[in-house]
């Protein structure tokens, strides 16, 4: 294994996860001056929705590795937040809003490097079950 290549992609996803924690729970429990505005733009639903798979998908760039059980759910976390920012840049483009139009197309640039690398190239390593001892 590379293990500068590794540390990097540790890195990038505790980085990742943090940002799209942060993003995460402002869809899920925003600021009472943007509830309206978010629910008007969103719809409750969509809003919730969003939030609650980026807290997932945040939990999901790091405790399977961390714990080496199930470790490709890291790959899949990966993928599923390069599917919402598909849509949020699309989103955010369609509403003429360049400069977070960029950051989403970064972030799903970001996303999809996480999800290939840990997928193909440095995937994490399953924890190997405990062999039973045979009773005496």
């Amino acid at each position: 294994m590379n293990k500068p290549l590794n540390i990097t992609l540790w890195i990038l996803q505790l980085l990742l996860a943090a940002a799209f924690a942060a993003h995460g729970w402002m869809m899920v429990a925003p600021p009472a001056e943007l509830l309206q505005i978010m629910n008007e733009q969103l719809g409750v639903a969509l809003r919730l929705f969003i939030g609650v798979a980026e807290l997932l998908a945040a939990v999901g760039l790091i405790l399977p590795g961390l714990t080496r059980i199930l470790p490709w759910l890291t790959a899949w976390a990966a993928a599923g937040l390069s599917i919402v920012m598909v849509s949020a840049s699309v989103l955010h483009a369609s509403r003429g809003e360049t400069s977070s139009a960029i950051t989403t197309a970064i972030l799903l640039v970001l996303t999809l490097f996480v999800a290939y690398m840990r997928w193909r190239v440095t995937p994490i390593r399953a924890r190997h079950a405990l062999k039973p001892v045979a009773a005496a």
